[in-house]
């Protein structure tokens, strides 16, 4: 048997699986995208019952949907820690979840931690995480765990495989219906090449896999329940391949083109390396997985149900999976191994010091911006006003649902919650704002972006407004405040009903005359 090597040792795997959660230590909030408009449903979630103001605004009504996971988590966090503080722990072990799943199912793969794995963990902060889809990436972390699990487990009889996976299948989907579906693909993709290499035919393989895969299927039940109660939204978006690509490229989005695009480079690299270098090989069955979520990413749609973006959160994993899949081919130690080794370390001390400088600049941005919460009473209605350069810009626009902070704060109105039936547990009644009650009402857009897309908009839709449209037709009797952030296209002179109260370089708050 040949010798653990020295990047295999355990102290050395624990270090770095720890250190995935580096980034975000310092930060107060994560500051990912969506995770302010989060924590303000998690505000009406836990004090509904008790906070009037927050009746006035909101109604929350628990059901049995797939997309719970941190929803689910904050209860107790919460009541140990706070609301704020409790989200930051729940969101701080996705990566070192992910990064543990990660090397478990390496390790179950390839009998070892190859020298490779290591390019595999800053995918971790991918585009989606980033984004802030916090139970789409708890899910996903547990997918990885519990297909480790699977593959540890293969030699059980079913019976016992399906005490562990049958409940825990339900669990994954309640987190978040997507890892429940990345599970249960690469569950058949791996079974497919066991059947295969046992000599049987390719469809037979497939009725094989699909057989073992079907301990994983009670959630179809959950699934048909859920989306037949009244479920809106559209799905849209198929075949979109410019967007695909970007969505590959921007695996690693955070602050910077050049580095976050380097990154995927380099993993790239090194999956292409595997079939052209001699010294390289792929496991099939890790790279058939990769590729099965590669089929499942070219034909998904961009927007699902209406939650948009369903294809791009693909993208990180099947990159993670390609790379995990690569090993050299003779297992005994060589100077080659080593290095690549070493490289691979290099790579993930390179990432995650970028993420952290990156989320440490966010945050400076977020509680400068937060100051302008000083001036707003409890309960108060705001107006939030997020401008939106139409992807001009590569860094994440981490000020898009600042404005749910006036909730999570507050205890207010603010008009920057998801209002997608059946996908989201927290209804806004609140009349009076008429259009300016909910997402995405508060973005507003560049003259030039706004007329670039009307010529590809169809008879009665509209992207969204300018500032100047949102400041002249908003309800003046629904807002007692209009929070600016990040406005685009205007000249600093609101209407004369606004009185400036407070303002940094890039965020203005404004009183609203009655």
């Amino acid at each position: 048997m040949v010798a653990r090597q020295w990047w295999e040792k355990p102290w050395l795997l624990l270090a770095i699986t720890l250190l995935a959660a580096l980034p975000l230590l310092w930060p107060a909030t994560p500051p990912l995208v969506d995770v302010p408009g989060h924590i303000g449903r998690y505000r009406v979630e836990l004090d509904l019952a008790a906070s009037p103001t927050l009746q006035r605004y909101f109604d929350f009504k628990w059901a049995l949907i797939g997309n719970l996971g941190v929803d689910l988590l904050i209860m107790p966090l919460n009541a140990l820690f706070g609301l704020e503080t409790g989200t930051k722990i729940a969101v701080l072990f996705i990566p070192v979840l992910t990064t543990l799943g990660l090397l478990l199912t390496a390790r179950e793969i390839h009998g070892r931690i190859p020298a490779t794995a290591f390019f595999a963990v800053p995918f971790v902060y991918g585009y989606p995480f980033n984004f802030g889809f916090i139970n789409f990436s708890l899910s996903m972390a547990f997918a990885l765990l519990a297909f480790a699990l699977w593959l540890r487990m293969r030699a059980k009889s079913r019976l016992v495989r399906a005490l562990i996976f049958v409940p825990l299948s339900c669990l994954i989907w309640l987190t978040h219906a997507f890892g429940w579906g990345a599970l249960g693909l690469l569950v058949w993709s791996a079974e497919l090449i066991r059947e295969r290499d046992l000599g049987k035919t390719w469809f037979g393989s497939a009725v094989g896999a699909a057989f073992e895969a079907a301990l994983l299927a009670l959630p179809i039940v959950l699934m048909i329940a859920w989306r037949s109660a009244g479920v809106a939204g559209t799905t849209s978006g198929y075949l979109g391949i410019q967007s695909k690509i970007f969505s590959i490229a921007a695996a690693m989005r955070d602050r910077w083109l050049i580095w976050d695009t380097f990154g995927v480079t380099v993993a790239v690299v090194l999956i292409g390396a595997a079939k052209f270098d001699r010294q390289l090989e792929f496991s099939r069955r890790l790279m058939i997985p990769a590729a099965t979520l590669f089929v499942a990413y070219m034909l998904m749609p961009t927007q699902v149900f209406g939650s948009a973006y369903a294809d791009m959160r693909l993208a990180p994993y099947m990159l993670m999976l390609g790379v995990l899949s690569v090993r050299f081919r003779n297992p005994e130690p060589s100077g080659g191994a080593g290095l690549l080794a070493s490289l691979g370390l290099l790579f993930v001390a390179a990432r995650l010091l970028g993420n952290t400088i990156s989320f440490a600049l966010a945050d400076f941005e977020i509680r400068s911006d937060l100051e302008a919460l000083s001036y707003i009473p409890k309960g108060a209605p705001v107006l939030s006003i997020i401008g939106n350069d139409c992807n001009k810009s590569w860094s994440m626009p981490i000020h898009s649902h600042l404005g749910s902070f006036v909730i999570t704060r507050r205890q207010g109105f603010s008009n920057d919650q998801w209002q997608l039936s059946g996908a989201q547990l927290l209804r806004v009644h609140y009349p009076a704002a008429r259009d300016f009650a909910a997402d995405p009402s508060e973005t507003i857009f560049s003259k030039a972006c706004l007329a670039k897309t009307a010529k590809t908009l169809k008879p009665g839709q509209h992207l969204s407004r300018s500032l100047d449209q949102a400041l002249n037709e908003f309800p003046r009797q629904a807002f007692d405040y209009v929070w600016v952030i990040k406005p685009v296209d205007w000249d600093g002179r609101p209407p004369p009903d606004l009185t400036r109260l407070w303002s940094n370089s890039e965020s203005t708050l404004y009183r609203v005359a009655h």
